[in-house]
């Protein structure tokens, strides 16, 4: 059983598109979404947490399958929650992103890249506790896996300082 309750949060780690992340130690977890989605989940009971990062909602084909698509990265991720001792009871979802710049692409990619999110979750009967999604900007999301705490920060332009490594003005 993990007891983060007396380890410090000793890492950073920035997740990319087409990652999925949970770490053995607490973290801090943080990422840049546009239309791309991630959905972190947590067990309130072990304390532990991850989070993915997708960019298109799904794909049919096998040979195409990796965590870019969402219906592969939550599955994915509920799967390591489970193989790490999680019990569906016992996980909650929140979901970010998936917003839509009109001005950049007439398909609203952002939108499908939710409904994939939240279709998983749904099936596998995992409560969704917040979500921040849709709109015109993008977000920086910072997740401590120690405290289940998640900041959100909407953006109308992502700068180069906001992609890690980061460099001075983040």
């Amino acid at each position: 059983m993990n007891n983060f309750s007396e380890k410090p949060v000793t890492r950073d780690y920035f997740l990319k598109p087409g990652y999925i992340y949970l770490p053995e130690k607490p973290t801090v977890i943080s990422t840049v979404l546009g239309s791309s989605v991630s959905v972190s989940l947590y067990d309130k009971k072990l304390k532990t947490g991850g989070m993915n990062h997708f960019l298109f909602p799904f794909v049919e084909t096998g040979k195409q399958a990796t965590s870019l698509y969402g219906n592969i990265a939550v599955w994915t991720l509920v799967r390591m929650m489970l193989k790490n001792g999680s019990v569906l009871l016992n996980l909650e979802a929140q979901i970010f992103g998936g917003a839509h710049n009109s001005a950049e692409s007439s398909r609203n990619i952002g939108i499908d890249n939710v409904k994939a999110a939240r279709t998983i979750l749904n099936q596998k009967q995992i409560k969704v506790i917040s979500e921040d999604v849709g709109g015109e900007l993008g977000r920086k999301i910072v997740f401590n896996t120690l405290t289940y705490e998640i900041l959100t920060l909407k953006v109308d332009r992502l700068r180069d300082s906001d992609w890690y490594p980061y460099e001075e003005g983040r």
